[in-house]
């Protein structure tokens, strides 16, 4: 397989920590390369492809590809197009890494607009997969289609689902319900070939099993992701706390502790390692700013799967069956 190109310079830790995480998975064997300033510290034995510039989280992402053409996102992207690297991974400006991809990497075929596809935890379950998240803030009903047949392959080969359950998100459960966009897509959806639709689901469906792909547009999936990531970090520090609040709760406290654990494993986004972007010829991760070198190992693992696993080609058959 070809190396993983890693953004060396994307995140609010990096370079450490993304050195960091891209060493453990070097260790491991899987093929990566380093995208950053020559001298990079802590690359000692890893492969670097030299970029000059970076792309600061408070540019504008499109200004910032078209000005630095030597930053590390688009060599990042360039070595994927140009067959040196099979993915590509940043932690930085979310903008950017979908610019450069778009721009450099390009489009499959027929697809409409790529679109950001995050891991949402169920307790107990298979993930759901959440998309559009963040790239496209406003959609055309079309596009909803076309994101759930990119989600529905990658809810299978990410996780493994024959069949994926694909719901249109909605403020409710009838097919009349929602604004003029969720009426439009809502038959679109019914009608179109290898999407399992079961209707509209609303917010509270997301972490449960009830549904394995929902799809939405960027502005909505942004607001619920982050709605979601800030009660989670709100429920886990109160249970904390409240197990510390009293010294005669430690006992108990210890008990729990190990599945209290594996249940925070579960819940916490850095087990995921990034979000997908859908729709570009390339495997293509942003990964959360505060990427850690554990979540940018769980990341190139993940990028490892889609690539041995050909997620891109089968999105391409999906959308080429469709047009």
């Amino acid at each position: 397989m070809l190396p993983i190109a890693i953004d060396a310079m994307g995140g609010d830790y990096a370079p450490s920590e993304i050195v960091s995480g891209v060493q453990q998975a070097a260790e491991l064997g899987i093929p990566v390369v380093l995208v950053g300033p020559e001298g990079l510290q802590g690359c000692e034995g890893l492969p670097l492809i030299v970029a000059s510039e970076v792309i600061e989280m408070h540019e504008d992402p499109a200004g910032g590809v078209r000005r630095k053409k030597d930053s590390t996102l688009v060599r990042a992207a360039e070595a994927v197009r140009d067959g040196k690297a099979s993915a590509m991974i940043s932690a930085g400006n979310t903008g950017a890494t979908m610019a450069s991809a778009l721009l450099r990497m390009g489009r499959i075929k027929g697809v409409n607009r790529p679109a950001i596809a995050t891991t949402v935890p169920v307790p107990g379950s298979v993930p759901t997969v959440l998309l559009d998240s963040g790239a496209n803030s406003e959609v055309q009903a079309d596009w909803l289609v076309q994101f759930a047949q990119m989600g529905s392959v990658y809810s299978t080969h990410r996780f493994g689902v024959a069949n994926p359950r694909v719901g249109l998100l909605s403020i409710g459960e009838e097919p009349g319900k929602g604004d003029s966009l969720r009426k439009e897509a809502f038959p679109l959806l019914l009608a179109a070939p290898g999407i399992n639709f079961i209707g509209n689901v609303e917010g509270r469906d997301l972490m449960t099993d009830a549904v394995d792909v929902v799809v939405t547009d960027g502005f909505t999936g942004n607001v619920v992701l982050k709605t979601l990531e800030g009660a989670l970090k709100t429920v886990v520090k109160a249970l904390f706390t409240s197990f510390a609040s009293d010294p005669s709760y430690k006992t108990h406290a210890d008990a729990l502790m190990p599945a209290l654990l594996a249940l925070h494993a579960t819940l916490d986004p850095e087990t995921y390692g990034g979000a997908m972007l859908l729709g570009v010829d390339g495997v293509c991760i942003i990964s959360h700013g505060s990427t850690s070198a554990k979540a940018m190992l769980n990341a190139i693992k993940v990028a490892q799967e889609m690539v041995t696993r050909g997620m891109v080609d089968e999105i391409r058959a999906a959308i080429a069956t469709s047009t």
